[in-house]
């Protein structure tokens, strides 16, 4: 396993690290199975986990809580996400601060996640969506200023709305944002335009999430392919979504080299990328786990098949199903 720094933290976290979603909000998931996956991580060398409240209303935290006091020698770190109060995902401009981070709505939810966690601080603790437009409210930088002076949290960090990578540099300018999590794949490109550069400057370190644009870069999906009502997919890969992902996913199957699979093409082009820190991919089985994490070799893609894959880039406008 492969190590890189997480920006201003400090901190040396696995460039492949845990998402633990899919152990509460997809269908299939199988507690006892996600337990021995988290620890099969643990023992590849995997140390960065990313989990949220609303994953199961605390269920997921709970999880890795349990894989956090198991492993008492080893240093794993937690980041997880305060829920928005008025439970709507993504953030709009229309609300406001008040109306889905109140101080006493955040920090109620930061110890819920502390308890969860059973941690004296949470490592990470990150606002689960944003909008910019709420940095003008003064109990932005207060909230936050309280969750670290409180010593609730060690470093504090933004979770963007999908498609929007652009909407939290100004949010990082106030200098109280360590870490920023952004979707970043093979399709969605656009935080290299200018949320990549941002981040450099400021030491603000970089979660890519989603590499596998929500498992449609694991190769697996058809036409058929169906999800259960209460999977969150059902939504999100309605026909206006499926049919042309599928149709770019054909395409970058052209270009896979031989020996490797197109999941571990698409976390090859992330880690290429110097400013990503570490990417989070969902692993709820041990195989998926021991082929996600022997990704991080240090192997480089050919200059040429990177440019390629670039060339890739969807440019996609949230929807009210994009997140």
């Amino acid at each position: 396993m492969i190590y890189r720094r997480l920006g201003c933290t400090g901190w040396k976290v696995s460039e492949i690290a845990y998402g633990l979603w899919g152990m509460s909000g997809w269908s299939g998931s199988d507690d006892a199975e996600s337990r021995r996956s988290i620890q099969a991580s643990v023992d590849l060398g995997c140390n960065f986990f990313d989990t949220a409240w609303a994953y199961g209303e605390g269920k997921s935290d709970a999880l890795l809580g349990e894989a956090i006091h198991n492993n008492p020698g080893k240093r794993l770190y937690a980041a997880s996400k305060v829920p928005p109060r008025n439970r709507q995902w993504p953030a709009s401009p229309k609300d406001s601060l008040q109306e889905v981070f109140p101080t006493d709505h955040v920090l109620e939810y930061a110890g819920k996640i502390r308890k969860a966690l059973g941690v004296e601080r949470i490592h990470l603790l990150q606002y689960h969506v944003w909008d910019d437009s709420w940095v003008k409210d003064p109990d932005f930088r207060s909230t936050v200023e309280q969750l670290k002076q409180s010593n609730l949290i060690e470093f504090f960090g933004l979770s963007l709305n999908r498609w929007e990578p652009w909407n939290g540099i100004r949010a990082i300018e106030t200098g109280l944002v360590d870490v920023v999590q952004v979707i970043y794949n093979i399709f969605d490109q656009n935080p290299e335009d200018e949320l990549f550069p941002v981040c450099r400057k400021h030491d603000v370190g970089v979660i890519a999430r989603v590499p596998l644009d929500e498992g449609s870069l694991g190769g697996d999906f058809t036409r058929d392919t169906k999800f259960p009502d209460s999977d969150w997919r059902a939504r999100y890969f309605r026909p206006a979504n499926l049919i042309p992902t599928l149709e770019r996913v054909a395409k970058l199957k052209d270009l896979v080299p031989p020996g490797m699979s197109l999941p571990e093409l698409a976390l090859r082009f992330i880690l290429e990328n110097a400013d990503v820190s570490t990417t989070i991919v969902g692993m709820r089985k041990a195989d998926h786990v021991k082929n996600n994490l022997a990704v991080s070799d240090g192997k480089k893609l050919p200059p040429s098949l990177l440019q390629e894959l670039h060339r890739h880039r969807w440019v996609r406008k949230p929807t009210r199903h994009s997140d």
